[in-house]
């Protein structure tokens, strides 16, 4: 079994993984970008989210590294672009505009793939984490299962998280999610700066 599965380096890839996609800090954050939807179109932007960040994660651990340095794009470079658009998502949140252009959630822009999907769920952050692995490990049969099957057990993690914030929506009501919105506008720009500010300290030390 040691031949064609690596328990080790699966174990070290969901651990990374879930702790910097944090299914359960996800909750309140996509309650907030689906308060107004409906509890169908709620379970459909969890699906659409999960697919969009495993299909992104899956896209750069393959071709991440050759894209970017066909592009010239560093990787603080994506940390900060992403750390900017999850800012300018958590103004809405946090000031109800989020709430106001989509009443019955069928808005021009879909939330289920940004921010969701990307850049809160695949950010800089899970696909770096994700390049590193593929790139530290042996590319043997093994350690691609492993890999494959951490991704894999995140995002089941990650719908599942979401899947059920149908019935804490329930439980908080309408107030409830409000607040829960605002909340989750206040986390969410302080993960934006975050992630501007890392990337900041990168350029200097490249520098």
């Amino acid at each position: 079994m040691s031949n064609v599965f690596d328990a080790y380096l699966f174990a070290s890839v969901f651990i990374t993984l879930f702790v910097i996609m944090d299914p359960p800090g996800v909750v309140p954050i996509f309650l907030g970008l689906t308060g107004a939807m409906t509890r169908q179109q709620r379970n459909r932007a969890a699906r659409q989210a999960v697919l969009v960040a495993l299909g992104v994660i899956v896209a750069f651990a393959l071709f991440g590294q050759s894209l970017l340095n066909y592009m010239h794009i560093t990787l603080p470079a994506l940390q900060a672009s992403g750390g900017l658009l999850l800012l300018l998502i958590a103004m809405e949140l946090l000031t109800g505009k989020m709430e106001e252009p989509q009443p019955s959630g069928n808005g021009k822009v879909n939330v289920a793939l940004v921010p969701l999907g990307t850049p809160l769920l695949a950010g800089p952050g899970a696909i770096v984490a994700t390049m590193v692995f593929v790139q530290q490990s042996d590319k043997t049969v093994a350690d691609w299962v492993a890999i494959a099957l951490g991704v894999v057990a995140v995002h089941v993690s990650l719908y599942l998280a979401m899947r059920f914030a149908n019935v804490i929506h329930r439980v908080l009501g309408d107030s409830g999610t409000i607040l829960v919105t605002r909340i989750a506008g206040l986390l969410l720009a302080a993960i934006a700066v975050q992630l501007v500010a890392d990337a900041v300290e990168a350029f200097i030390k490249a520098a």
